[in-house]
C-alpha cells in the first residue's frame, strides 16, 4: 500500500468509515422473528387494522401490513446493515428475487407462546418456518452464518395473560417461563447457523398510551414497568449466560426501554432534531375504548381520530411508535449497534 493511501486508510478507520463499510457488506441477509414491532405485512389483511388506513400514510403512502404510519424496527434495523427491508414471509411468493435480502416471519400479536385464541404462528412456529425453507434449500447454514437475526418480543404474552385471568402478582412466577422459553428459540437459532443475533429488551409496557389513557396520556404505569425491568434482568442473565456458554458474542441485546424512556423524558431525541410535545398521548385513537385507530363502521365511517401531523407523536396508535418515534429511538441506539458489529 502506498504510504498516502495508508494514512487515508489510517484516517477513514478512525472515523469508522471502513468498519461501517466493511460491517454492512459482511452481513447478506436480516432474519426477523416477532411480533408487531417488526411485523412487515405477516398479518391476514381480514384480521389487522395495519391493513386499513390510516396505518401507512407516510410510508409506504398506504396500508403495507407495518403497525405504524410508517417504517417500524425491522426497517431501521435493515438500514443499519445497508440492506433493504426483508419481504414477508407470507408475501414470499410477491419476487423470489427479493428474497436475497432474507426473510421477515414476525407477527403481529404473537408471542414465545400461543396468543389470541392461538390463531397466530408463535415464536417456535416462526422459526419452524424458516426450518422448512433451510430443508428446501431455500436457504443454507452458510447463509445464516452470514446473516443477522433480529428477534422482537414486546409483550403480548403478558397481554394475553393478563387478559385470560392472570394477575399482576401470578406475572412474577409467568416472567421466568416467557425468557425461559426465549432463551430455548434463541440457542435453536443459533445452532442453526446464526453468529449475530439482535434480541429486543422490553420497552416501558407502563408507558404505552393502553396504559397511560387513564391518565389522560400524563403519566407512565410504574407496577407495570417494574414487571418489565425484571423481565429485562432475567433476558441480560439469559443473553451473558447464552453467550457464555458459547464462549462467543452471538446475542446482543437491544435496550428498547432505556431508549423509550430517555424519547419520553426528552420529549424528543437527545441531538434535538426530533421533538414530541406530548410524548404518551398517540396520533391515531378510537372515539372510544372499544374502537382502535383504523376502526370504521358499516358504512365506511371513521371511528377513530387523526392528529394533525405524525412526526409531532412518538405514538402512532395504542401500542406502537410513529415512524418519527422508531426513528428516535434508533439514533439513541445506532451507537450500540455499531459497537456490537
Amino acid at each position: 500500500m502506498e504510504p498516502s493511501n495508508f494514512f487515508i486508510c489510517c484516517i477513514l478507520l478512525a472515523l469508522g468509515v471502513v468498519g461501517a463499510q466493511e460491517s454492512h457488506e459482511r452481513y447478506n441477509h436480516l432474519f426477523v422473528f416477532g411480533d408487531s414491532y417488526a411485523d412487515t405485512g405477516n398479518l391476514n389483511k381480514g384480521l389487522a387494522n395495519s391493513w386499513r388506513l390510516p396505518y401507512g400514510i407516510t410510508f409506504p403512502g398506504k396500508p403495507s401490513g407495518r403497525f405504524s404510519d410508517g417504517r417500524v424496527l425491522t426497517d431501521f434495523i435493515a438500514k443499519f446493515l445497508g440492506l433493504k427491508s426483508p419481504i414477508a414471509h407470507a408475501q414470499m411468493k410477491s419476487g423470489a428475487n427479493k428474497l436475497r435480502y432474507g426473510l421477515n416471519f414476525a407477527y403481529g400479536g404473537s408471542g414465545v407462546f400461543d396468543t389470541v385464541a392461538n390463531v397466530l404462528p408463535n415464536m417456535t412456529t416462526q422459526i419452524d418456518f424458516f426450518q422448512k425453507l433451510i430443508n428446501d434449500s431455500i436457504y443454507t447454514a452458510l447463509d445464516l452464518h452470514s446473516s443477522v437475526v433480529l428477534v422482537s418480543l414486546a409483550g403480548n404474552d403478558y397481554a394475553s395473560f393478563l387478559a385470560n385471568g392472570g394477575t399482576n402478582q401470578g406475572l412474577q412466577s409467568f416472567i421466568p417461563r416467557v425468557i425461559n422459553q426465549l432463551s430455548i428459540n434463541l440457542k435453536r437459532i443459533q445452532k442453526m447457523g446464526a453468529t449475530k443475533v439482535i434480541v429486543t429488551a422490553l420497552q416501558p409496557l407502563g408507558c404505552l398510551p393502553r396504559i397511560t389513557q387513564s391518565s389522560s396520556f400524563h403519566q407512565c404505569n410504574a407496577t407495570q414497568n417494574l414487571a418489565v425491568n425484571f423481565h429485562n434482568l432475567l433476558l441480560q442473565q439469559s443473553v451473558a449466560k447464552l453467550n457464555n456458554e458459547t464462549n462467543s458474542s452471538t446475542f446482543f441485546i437491544l435496550d428498547l426501554y432505556n431508549s423509550f424512556t430517555t424519547v419520553i423524558e426528552q420529549k424528543g431525541n437527545p441531538k434535538g432534531k426530533l421533538k414530541f410535545d406530548t410524548p404518551l398521548k398517540p396520533c391515531c385513537m378510537g372515539i372510544s375504548r372499544e374502537y382502535s385507530c383504523g376502526s370504521t363502521d358499516e358504512k365506511g365511517a371513521k371511528l377513530y381520530t387523526l392528529c394533525s401531523d405524525p412526526k409531532s407523536a412518538f405514538f402512532w396508535d395504542s401500542s406502537h411508535p410513529t415512524q418519527a418515534g422508531w426513528k428516535a429511538v434508533y439514533t439513541i441506539l445506532k451507537s450500540s449497534l455499531a459497537q456490537f458489529f
